[in-house]
C-alpha cells in the first residue's frame, strides 16, 4: 500500500481517534498532519481539556507519521509536556514536524498547537516491524 494512504486506513479503523473527531489534514512520507475540536466531555475537574486529549492527538499524528514508509510501526516510548491549558470549543492541531529513521527505530517530534500557539510538544519512539501494510 502507498505510504500516504496508510493513514486513512488507520484512521477508518481507530474507533477512539474517530471518537475524537480526528481528522487528516496532510500526509506525506514521514509526515502527518491531523485536527480536532475539544468538546464538553474531554475536559477535567478544572474544566480544562484532560491531558490526555492532547496527548492523544499528538500520538495519533505519531502514529500515522511512522507508518507512512509501508511497514507496521509500533510506540515503544512516549512523552509530552503541557504547554498551555486547553478549552472546550479549542481547534487543535498536531503535526509530526521532526523524524528520524533508522533500520528498527523511528524518533519523531510532535507539536500540537492552537492556531499559531504551541500548546504541547511530544516526543515519540516507534518499533518498525518487518510486516507491510496491505
Amino acid at each position: 500500500m502507498e505510504g500516504t494512504k496508510i493513514p486513512h486506513k488507520m484512521l477508518s479503523q481507530d474507533a477512539f481517534s474517530s471518537w475524537l473527531g480526528i481528522e487528516i489534514l496532510e500526509v506525506e512520507k514521514g509526515r502527518c498532519k491531523v485536527a480536532m475540536t475539544v468538546r464538553k466531555e474531554m475536559l477535567n475537574s478544572m474544566n480544562k481539556a484532560h491531558g490526555g486529549i492532547s496527548y492523544s492527538l499528538a500520538d495519533t499524528a505519531f502514529g500515522f507519521a511512522a507508518n507512512t514508509h509501508g511497514k507496521y510501526a509500533v510506540s515503544i516510548e512516549t512523552s509530552i509536556n503541557h504547554i498551555e491549558a486547553l478549552n472546550e470549543g479549542d481547534y487543535l492541531t498536531a503535526e509530526s514536524v521532526i523524524e528520524k529513521v533508522n533500520n528498527k527505530l523511528g524518533f519523531n517530534i510532535v507539536e500540537v498547537k492552537r492556531g499559531d500557539e504551541l500548546v504541547a510538544l511530544f516526543k515519540g519512539v516507534v518499533y518498525r516491524t518487518n510486516k507491510d501494510w496491505e
